[in-house]
């Protein structure tokens, strides 16, 4: 029998702005010319934050496992 964790509202957060933070990246590499790639440094600090208030810093396994379902529940 396969257990589902909700996820709560601060991990909900959490997968959402690493999410836009993963598009933000994307976009950056598909727009890079020939210097440095620039991510918005605000949405850096908003992932940052989201993974701080739900409790994920430090847990990457866990949190990368949450954002995989979460992305695959949105499809």
């Amino acid at each position: 029998m396969t257990t589902t964790t909700v996820p709560t509202d601060r991990e909900r957060r959490a997968a959402q702005a690493y999410l836009r933070l993963l598009s933000a990246v994307r976009a950056a590499f598909a727009e890079a010319g020939p210097g440095p790639v620039v991510v918005p440094p605000s949405v850096l600090a908003e992932a940052d934050r989201a993974l701080r208030e739900a409790g994920l810093t430090g847990a990457e396994e866990v949190f990368l496992r949450r954002v995989g379902r979460h992305a695959a529940s949105r499809t």
